[in-house]
């Protein structure tokens, strides 16, 4: 059920200070927090009570519970699964179940955009940037890329890495962030764009 604006405000203030204190706070207590009188914050609990999203034990009782499914519905926002794609391939990245190596849970607040996937790390050429052996990388799918972003490319249709992309006048260069590595210049015709990276998981499991 919708909420007005003050019914929104007060029922996130609720939940806030339910998880932070674990009881209610007083209508006086409410009222100065959220800079409002008492007789306004009565009103709006008696609304958020007939519209379900919360449950007094009595009339005049402090203990307010917040229904389970509203705040379910909240923490479903946060969270996000996202398929780690076993290959890359020309075009975009295999989405079928099959080509799936699995699937990692992400913050939805953090990484929103429209069909985000993941890539495991081989190696330690991307180090310098925070991307270690094991890795997972979250990738926006992408045919394109700016100079100095972090992308998954396919190199002449088969091979899969990640490196820092520049364009040059007639090659592509890309660059690891590994002084052991060395960059590696490409034709145009070479190199397809898969992806750009937005994002690490750390997979402190991996060597």
């Amino acid at each position: 059920m919708t909420l007005t604006k003050k019914q929104q405000q007060l029922f996130d203030y609720l939940q806030e200070h339910l998880e932070q204190e674990g009881r209610a706070p007083s209508l006086r207590q409410a009222a100065d927090d959220m800079g409002v009188s008492r007789n306004a914050v009565a009103q709006l609990i008696v609304q958020l009570e007939r519209k379900g999203m919360i449950e007094r034990e009595g009339r005049y009782s402090r203990s307010i519970r917040i229904l389970s499914q509203r705040v379910e519905e909240k923490k479903s926002l946060r969270v996000r699964e996202l398929p780690v794609v076993g290959r890359i391939t020309a075009g975009l990245p295999m989405y079928a179940q099959q080509e799936w190596d699995g699937s990692v849970v992400v913050d939805g607040t953090l990484f929103s955009g429209s069909n985000l996937f993941c890539l495991r790390i081989q190696g330690d050429s991307m180090q310098g940037a925070g991307i270690l052996n094991g890795d997972l990388v979250i990738c926006e799918p992408r045919q394109y890329a700016e100079n100095g972003e972090i992308v998954a490319v396919l190199i002449q249709g088969e091979e899969a890495t990640v490196k820092r992309f520049f364009l040059g006048k007639n090659h592509i260069e890309l660059r690891p962030e590994n002084k052991k590595f060395q960059s590696v210049q490409y034709p145009f015709s070479d190199i397809l764009v898969q992806g750009k990276v937005v994002g690490v998981v750390r997979s402190y499991g991996q060597s």
